[in-house]
């Protein structure tokens, strides 16, 4: 992915019937002292990429993020919603999605927050792993936002790529988050529940946990519009029992 040439090469050379693109430079914090590489995997590969798709006539699905909006007010944003990054990795992910868009082929962006999974790194085996040495913890608690199974995500993307096949007309971008919006002391706050941790969760506001890269603190998003796909909202409570169950945390 910091090669685009190579990137979109490979998708000519597999001549597939769909591509979804869910690489990305994520690393939020480091992004502001390396925002030339994250614009390179970010931004210029998903635009290669979809000129090659364009080329073959397939569909791309690009997962995007909450990140290109600026976290105002406290309504879910909607995908027609006016864009604000408030850093380098936001800026970098919204450059993604114009250059996608900009090619002029069938494609689905697809943004979405808070992703969790049994796999890499994320808040719930973040919050299991202190769990195990801590019996209380400060945790933001004046972000909000959905939490979403990344099982959910992938299943939502090959639903879009196959439809997206049949119908490209659907091209456009899209919400997908779980529900109910929360804050992320009150996931904390659900993952020691259903693991069965005894920790108490102190609410903190953001100010008490500076980072490099500034969060969104409103992260809700709109998901309404993916109807004409067929996905729900995924209920995030049954999707953390689930990765919990794989990790054998209960």
């Amino acid at each position: 992915m910091s090669d685009p040439d190579a990137a979109a090469q490979a998708i000519r050379d597999a001549e597939p019937e769909a591509v979804i693109n869910a690489a990305a430079y994520t690393a939020v914090d480091k992004a502001e002292d390396e925002e030339g590489l994250a614009q390179i995997v970010n931004g210029d590969a998903p635009g290669a990429m979809a000129n090659a798709c364009h080329d073959l006539g397939i569909p791309l699905v690009q997962i995007s993020t909450d990140y290109v909006f600026d976290g105002s007010g406290d309504a879910p944003f909607k995908p027609t919603d006016p864009t604000g990054p408030l850093g380098a990795y936001g800026r970098t992910k919204l450059a993604g999605e114009q250059a996608i868009r900009a090619e002029g082929g069938p494609f689905a962006i697809l943004r979405t927050s808070w992703v969790f999974s049994a796999h890499g790194g994320n808040f719930v085996k973040t919050m299991v792993r202190l769990s195990e040495s801590r019996d209380r913890l400060s945790i933001v608690a004046d972000q909000i936002g959905g939490p979403t199974p990344a099982r959910a995500i992938a299943e939502a993307c090959l639903t879009m790529a196959a439809q997206l096949q049949r119908a490209p007309e659907k091209s456009g971008v899209y919400h997908f988050s779980g529900g109910p919006d929360i804050s992320w002391a009150g996931f904390a706050r659900e993952i020691f529940s259903q693991a069965g941790r005894d920790v108490v969760v102190e609410d903190i506001p953001s100010a008490a946990y500076p980072t490099p890269a500034k969060r969104p603190l409103n992260s809700r998003l709109d998901c309404s519009d993916l109807a004409v796909f067929g996905p729900n909202r995924p209920d995030w409570k049954a999707g953390l029992k689930e990765v919990l169950t794989e990790l054998g945390t209960i």
